[in-house]
């Protein structure tokens, strides 16, 4: 167990942003909250430098794609207070047309490459980043891999057949 409990950490976010931070739940224990893109930088930096909270180590940047909703891109930010042993994982939704967020290397130097992964495979920018280019596919693509834009398997393809196995 952690040093703070999730509602104590849950009371100061609350205290210091009110409404602009929601909570999401509480998965296996972790913490998980929602906000909005132009709170997201201010949000980050209380954590990692309030006193009490201590989030210095940014676990992981990375984003979800879920079509149905009205904003359907999600990126994610999980944090970890090393000295509390406590986990937070911070979402924030937008649009598919405006996937601009604020660059987090202000506050890491490590969001860097994570940024670059989530810019290269969901089409997230990170506006204010200092090398925002593809990470793991080529230059040249023009679509984003993850993001669920297409169907899973080609429908042409014939060995997939069912009269192959039988049925």
């Amino acid at each position: 167990m952690g040093k703070i409990t999730n509602q104590e950490v849950l009371d100061k976010i609350a205290a210091k942003f009110g409404d602009q931070v929601s909570v999401i739940g509480e998965p296996h224990s972790l913490l998980t909250v929602e906000t909005g893109r132009e709170q997201i930088i201010d949000l980050l930096t209380f954590l990692k430098n309030d006193a009490t909270l201590q989030f210095i180590f940014l676990t992981d940047i990375t984003a979800i794609h879920y079509p149905e909703q009205e904003k359907p891109i999600g990126i994610i930010y999980h944090l970890h207070s090393l000295v509390n042993n406590v986990r937070i994982r911070i979402k924030v939704f937008v649009a598919d047309g405006d996937v601009h967020m604020p660059t987090a290397t202000v506050l890491w130097d490590g969001a860097n490459w994570m940024e670059r992964e989530t810019y290269d495979f969901f089409g997230v920018v990170f506006d204010g980043h200092p090398d925002l280019r593809r990470i793991l596919n080529v230059d040249d693509m023009t679509v984003f891999p993850m993001r669920k834009e297409y169907p899973l398997e080609d429908p042409n393809r014939v060995d997939k057949k069912d009269y192959f196995f039988g049925r």
